[in-house]
């Protein structure tokens, strides 16, 4: 199907319309937010990731009225997650990093992915705030403003910068297990970050920033665009028990090596979260 896909013409809108939703993001960082709440207290969504994904999706529409959707705020209504089929599908997070956003913190992010077949052909991740452009087109490479990247290639644990995130639920089973590789992670690291934003976590490993990236619980809107970004920039891409990555499992683990990303699978207490984005 990606021969009737002009791909070239999808990165052109893409980028034109991720470009115009940052400033309306950044316009809106300079003070804290209103929230309402999703799924509980700190899963939140504000105005502007609604207006966003509208503003994504609308102009989308209009270029390629055929694509589907796979939108965070569009899929925590009732009807849930759309499933993913062979068409032409956006995969967007308005606002990456939506406790930072209303806290007023410069570290969130618009992420979009396009997959034809199931396979992403192109990845979107911006922090319209700092002005970091994270991009990548299947087989072309990934760049940072323009510039191109490559992981930092770093194969021991005990050199190497992770990256990871609490999440958004307090659920007593999934924390367990969140503190407890944290506890684990931060013995036999160099150096641990939790900055707030899963899609800029796994841009910052394709820049060769942080070593590697690990989490439970995300969704395909979070990771969809980095995974192509990570591995675009040579790094890696695969399930924290060590398989092959499962975009729907929200479940991913990105590394700067295979020899890094199988060391930290030997060392995570693993979990399965429910349901699957599928």
């Amino acid at each position: 199907m990606t021969d009737i896909v002009d791909l070239e013409k999808c990165f052109e809108v893409a980028s034109n319309l991720v470009t115009d939703a940052g400033r309306l993001i950044a316009s809106n960082n300079d003070n804290r937010q209103a929230f309402d709440l999703k799924s509980n207290d700190i899963d939140l969504v504000t105005q502007t990731d609604k207006d966003v994904e509208k503003m994504l999706m609308d102009g989308i529409r209009l270029q390629f009225p055929d694509h589907k959707f796979i939108g965070e705020e569009e899929s925590s209504g009732d009807a849930g997650v759309n499933k993913l089929t062979e068409a032409p599908t956006w995969i967007i997070d308005p606002v990456d990093g939506t406790m930072n956003f209303v806290h007023a913190f410069p570290h969130s992010c618009i992420s979009v992915g396009l997959k034809v077949n199931k396979v992403t052909e192109l990845a979107l991740i911006y922090n319209p705030m700092l002005k970091q452009l994270f991009t990548a087109r299947r087989g072309h490479g990934a760049f940072f403003n323009g510039r191109r990247i490559h992981v930092s290639g770093q194969k021991e644990i005990g050199k190497a910068l992770i990256t990871s995130e609490f999440g958004t639920t307090r659920d007593e089973a999934k924390m367990k297990v969140v503190n407890e590789n944290f506890a684990k992670m931060s013995k036999v690291v160099h150096g641990f970050r939790v900055l707030g934003s899963a899609a800029l976590n796994m841009a910052m490993v394709a820049l060769g920033a942080a070593d590697a990236n690990y989490e439970f619980g995300i969704h395909a809107w979070d990771v969809c665009a980095g995974d192509l970004i990570v591995r675009e920039a040579g790094g890696v891409v695969i399930d924290p028990a060590g398989g092959e990555f499962d975009i729907m499992s929200r479940r991913v683990l990105a590394a700067a090596s295979p020899e890094l990303a199988q060391d930290i699978t030997k060392v995570l207490t693993q979990f399965y979260p429910l349901p699957r984005d599928d």
